[in-house]
């Protein structure tokens, strides 16, 4: 029986791919180099802030990264300020949250997103009372896809791995809940598509939130 979900944020929980365009370009932009179209960022999020700035630094010529520590602190400024530009939740995650809770199932959030930013976009979208768990990326856990972020939800709410489902839209997603060990549902209204998730071994796929009531 499940008696908890962890969801992964960008691209399961919320459309924030406007937000990590914005202030990726922008700081690109001070150094000079062109902005990305908004559908390009879907490939470079998804292992946290610091593989953002990589990716859009290598794939804008600077392979060496020569750039990249100013980029990144000015990624860092502008993304406190404005990480939640226009982001919204996806259709149907409130309702499917609500009737998780209904269910006295224990709802977590486990993202590559800095912590305090993922605690902004959390509290800003759906309050402070919904969510039992959130955790974003911290120094002293290794990011997605080490499996750490998982056994710390699990620990903290006693529950063993098998009674958790993990819940994310990429390959780092899928990776993470099967490295934990957890039952993996990939999500095709996020970032990625049925292949990538299909190759990274999901337990199962859904198109809309309400589908993953079946697997509860």
């Amino acid at each position: 029986m499940v008696k908890a979900v962890i969801f992964d944020l960008d691209g399961t929980l919320a459309d924030s791919l406007e937000s990590i365009a914005y202030c990726t370009n922008r700081a690109l932009a001070k150094y000079g180099f062109a902005p990305f179209e908004k559908e390009r960022y879907k490939y470079f999020v998804g292992d946290g802030a610091a593989e953002l700035i990589r990716r859009a630094l290598v794939h804008s010529g600077d392979e060496a990264l020569a750039f990249y520590d100013r980029v990144k602190a000015e990624y860092d400024v502008l993304f406190e300020t404005d990480c939640m530009y226009k982001v919204e939740p996806y259709d149907g995650i409130i309702e499917l949250l609500h009737a998780l809770k209904e269910r006295d199932i224990k709802i977590a959030v486990l993202s590559n997103k800095p912590h305090e930013r993922t605690q902004d976009v959390i509290l800003t979208l759906f309050g402070e009372r919904l969510f039992d768990a959130v955790q974003g990326q911290v120094d002293t856990m290794n990011k997605k896809p080490s499996p750490d972020g998982v056994y710390y939800i699990a620990k903290q709410f006693g529950l063993e791995i098998a009674d958790i489902v993990y819940v994310g839209d990429t390959n780092t997603d899928m990776q993470t809940g099967k490295l934990a060990g957890a039952f993996t549902i990939g999500v095709l209204w996020g970032f990625r598509d049925r292949k990538e998730l299909e190759e990274n071994h999901a337990d199962a796929i859904i198109e809309t939130p309400h589908e993953l009531i079946q697997y509860i």
